[in-house]
């Protein structure tokens, strides 16, 4: 699939909750292929399926174990990743409190939101006022990853 404008590069501030003062633009230089390994949503959670392409993104937001997910949802648009963006997760199996986060839920679906350890278990928080939150036992669930930056627009994807 190709288009035709260029995409914005947001890249994740470090040491900031994520809302919409916790990125920054960034240029499309030096680029290098990663992987875009299909679809996460935000909203209600989905099957994982794998469906691999790769997509060009600025070495800057590259770091080891870097991967691309596309967006499909509106439970996230607080913290500023909306439906059809892609985003750049760097794999991790943990996730400190209230860090955005990609979450299997029993081994079988995936989705994007705010993780918040409690009492009783984990909370998954959507990033929209208009959508409840998820709660599960801590071993229902596995982190995958960190959101580390955005890829909003215009994408070429292989």
């Amino acid at each position: 699939m190709s288009r035709l404008h260029a995409p914005h590069y947001l890249q994740r501030l470090h040491n900031l909750p994520l809302n919409d003062e916790a990125w920054q633009e960034i240029t499309a230089s030096d680029m290098m292929d990663i992987p875009l390994l299909g679809n996460i949503t935000a909203g209600m959670p989905i099957e994982a399926i794998a469906d691999c392409g790769t997509i060009a993104v600025p070495t800057r937001m590259v770091r080891r174990n870097t991967y691309a997910l596309r967006v499909r949802g509106h439970s996230m648009i607080n913290c500023n990743i909306h439906d059809g963006d892609i985003i750049i997760i760097e794999r991790s199996e943990s996730a400190e409190n209230g860090e955005t986060a990609v979450v299997m839920i029993n081994q079988q679906e995936v989705t994007l939101k705010k993780l918040y350890i409690e009492k009783s278990g984990v909370r998954l928080q959507p990033a929209n006022d208009s959508m409840a939150p998820i709660y599960l036992k801590n071993a229902d669930i596995e982190v995958l990853g960190m959101v580390m930056g955005v890829v909003r627009g215009n994408t070429v994807t292989h």
